[in-house]
């Protein structure tokens, strides 16, 4: 079995701009500390970015302070930087190209925001007979309220992290990850 780890849209959005992320309390440091894991046991890592398809829109413009990736991030090693302008990690990206040449068969899904990029991009690998490690605490959302109506930070991500056990992913903490992954090493 080879892995690799996303890490999808940790962005400068996601922090001090129009969109901050508010639960779990700690997924930056989740999410780096996957990344650690992943380089120094040989597991690739994925860094995924978001841009608006509008130059003028008013979150993730790129080239905006916010579209940055967050420095903890950019500063890490990767195997491969992709940019994407919808949810879906693969959609209109070199990422299934990519995970078939290097012969992938598990994504680990890490990043922002749950129940949006995270959420779409593990239902398409399951689509594409790959199998997922959805990262419960290394992925993160915020509240919202929109005409449907109002659910909190808490809701959304537990909703979606049940959702995703139920038929997409193998949901576990970081910490559980971290833990299986350095067994398989022994």
């Amino acid at each position: 079995m080879k892995k690799a780890l996303l890490v999808i849209d940790v962005q400068n959005e996601y922090f001090d701009g129009k969109l901050p992320v508010s639960y779990p309390e700690g997924s930056l440091g989740n999410i780096l500390q996957a990344m650690d894991t992943a380089a120094t046991n040989g597991i690739p890592v994925v860094v995924v970015q978001h841009t608006a398809p509008q130059a003028d829109s008013k979150t993730f413009r790129k080239g905006s302070r916010e579209w940055d990736l967050r420095p903890e991030v950019a500063g890490r090693p990767r195997d491969l930087l992709i940019e994407k302008n919808l949810p879906g990690s693969f959609t209109g990206t070199p990422l299934e190209e990519w995970v078939r040449e290097n012969k992938v068969d598990t994504l680990v899904i890490s990043g922002y925001m749950t129940q949006m990029c995270c959420d779409t991009t593990a239902r398409q690998a399951l689509h594409m007979g790959l199998k997922v490690e959805f990262l419960s605490d290394a992925t993160g959302t915020l509240a919202l309220n929109n005409s449907a109506g109002q659910v909190t930070a808490e809701e959304l991500h537990r909703a979606i992290l049940v959702t995703q056990q139920m038929r997409f992913s193998q949901v576990m903490s970081t910490r559980d990850w971290i833990e299986k992954t350095l067994k398989k090493e022994e």
